[in-house]
């Protein structure tokens, strides 16, 4: 149904924040045998799946005045797997970097990496126990910069150690992705002898891994300098309602809500509706 017929809600799209990922998205799929063209409007796709993550109801419940599970599931699975969603992230996070980082520039020098076991369903595909935090579920594994943008995600089993389940974040801060990139911060759960040795021999990860400590002698718990922009990314994503716990079959389906939760966030900030609150947010000490 088209938007112009039926009342917004809170996740729609503005036109200015539309205008901003319109040119990014693929093109139409064309048939060399011909075919039907393509009437679905992409904008209204976009505002489905926004209102999917925030509102965090199932695909089989979404309003009847807007596109069907069944039209909708398709590009969401094809955006996931082309990595449209990711490159969507991507520019938007050097967006908002050239325009708050007191660097200016698009690239991160610094970034810090956590993880997250939340709870998962019962009908996902794969999930484990994690012993430390009591939770049956999967991990989210995610490197932010020092705005708390996305820069990688993956999310894996809750039993994965933490050093084990960074190895694949730390693959995506290549040269080639992160070319200014010089330390990344993490907590003492990644000061892990084969984490430093696997580092020493991809010659493509050029920055260091620098351990930020608890201060001696405190008990409970403590914010962290430089770590905790890490925690504040997971708490903002933990307000989109579909990310509350982990509901996604495939681990691929979970990295991309992570991902519409991080662009519905940056287009906010980028573009706010005019009832919206300004964001205020400190950078990390």
């Amino acid at each position: 149904m088209s938007e112009a017929i039926r009342k917004a809600y809170p996740s729609d799209l503005t036109d200015l924040q539309w205008e901003m990922i319109e040119m990014i998205l693929p093109k139409p799929r064309r048939s060399k045998k011909g075919g039907r063209p393509q009437t679905v409007d992409v904008r209204e796709v976009i505002n489905t799946i926004l209102y999917q993550c925030r509102s965090g109801c199932q695909w089989d419940m979404l309003p009847h005045d807007l596109l069907p599970k069944s039209t909708v599931y398709d590009y969401f699975k094809r955006w996931r797997d082309d990595g449209t969603l990711q490159r969507i992230n991507d520019i938007l996070v050097g967006t908002v970097r050239s325009m708050e980082a007191l660097s200016e520039e698009c690239d991160p020098s610094a970034a810090s990496i956590d993880s997250q076991s939340v709870k998962s369903s019962e009908r996902s595909n794969s999930r484990g126990y994690d012993g430390g935090k009591k939770i049956t579920g999967r991990k989210r594994n995610i490197a932010v910069d020092t705005l708390g943008l996305l820069l990688a995600v993956t999310v894996t089993v809750a039993s994965i150690d933490d050093a084990q389940a960074a190895r694949p974040v730390m693959q995506q801060l290549t040269q080639a992705r992160q070319p200014r990139l010089e330390v990344v911060w993490a907590d003492s759960k990644y000061h892990n002898h084969a984490l430093n040795d696997w580092l020493s021999r991809h010659h493509d990860i050029p920055w260091t891994l620098e351990i930020v400590r608890r201060p001696a002698g405190v008990r409970g718990f403590v914010l962290l300098p430089k770590r905790w922009v890490a925690e504040r990314t997971f708490s903002w994503l933990g307000r989109w309602r579909r990310l509350s716990r982990d509901y996604e079959h495939h681990t691929k389906s979970s990295e991309a809500m992570i991902y519409v939760a991080s662009i519905g966030r940056m287009l906010r900030r980028l573009a706010p509706s005019p009832n919206q609150a300004p964001f205020k947010y400190r950078l990390t000490a």
